[in-house]
């Protein structure tokens, strides 16, 4: 099961928000390469990076930040936040990232997935984010009518390998997350299925891994000492 310990990017700083909110922000790194050297030392082989100034404004405020996490290290990277158009995803995968995540422009404009997708295959990925089992874009900051499911399936069908799906209700609150519907994701889908959103116990790496979910995304719980990264690895069998 892939492991993803989490690096969310707000003004170059490494962050956390409690569910999706910008008013609710704890700062925990002023320079994420010391978060990234503890994630490499606990033996992680991948790395998941969110641009906050991005996902929200579309802003590249935060690129010399994600160079030099790149430069210094040797894990896999995905990056996500902000990505809207294919001279972005160019300039990210032209960086060293292994893969991009698109967000609203996945919902907003099909035919640009299409196109990303045709170009560069597994190297998309497709960040699902839900409140209320219903996708929202733009930073979280706007929820569709577009179920998230029906939205995952029409994804699977469009060439799609992987989907990052994350409830929004759950993310940052160190609450548990919705073991049951990623339960019904790993059913429903036969493209790969990332959680991501309020991952905080050492069980729940196990019941995700039995459940047939590809991978889970780890972040407040690993910054709060909650989760132990080594342990989370080996629980996981991703451990480098």
């Amino acid at each position: 099961m892939q492991i993803w310990p989490a690096i969310d990017l707000l003004q170059g700083q490494a962050v956390r928000l409690t569910k999706g909110d910008y008013d609710k922000v704890k700062v925990y790194f002023e320079n994420p390469a010391q978060i990234l050297a503890f994630f490499e030392k606990a033996g992680a082989r991948r790395l998941h990076v969110v641009d906050l100034d991005g996902a929200r404004d579309g802003t590249l405020s935060n690129q010399k930040t994600i160079t030099k996490l790149l430069e210094n290290s040797h894990l896999q990277i995905e990056v996500g936040g902000g990505i809207r158009t294919p001279e972005r995803v160019k300039l990210y995968l032209d960086l060293g990232v292994d893969r991009v995540i698109l967000g609203t422009a996945a919902v907003e404009d099909p035919v640009f997935l299409r196109q990303m997708v045709d170009r560069y295959g597994k190297r998309i990925v497709v960040g699902v984010d839900a409140a209320r089992g219903q996708v929202a874009v733009q930073g979280w900051r706007k929820v569709t009518d577009i179920d998230a499911l029906s939205f995952c399936l029409q994804l699977q069908r469009q060439g799609v390998s992987t989907v990052i799906v994350t409830d929004i209700s759950k993310d940052g609150a160190l609450q548990g997350t919705n073991l049951a519907w990623y339960r019904q994701l790993a059913q429903e889908l036969s493209i790969e299925v990332i959680a991501s959103g309020g991952v905080t116990y050492l069980n729940e790496i196990l019941e995700l891994k039995e459940a047939g979910v590809a991978g889970a995304i780890i972040g407040k719980a690993l910054y709060e000492g909650i989760l132990d990264l080594r342990e989370v690895l080996q629980t996981g069998g991703d451990l480098c």
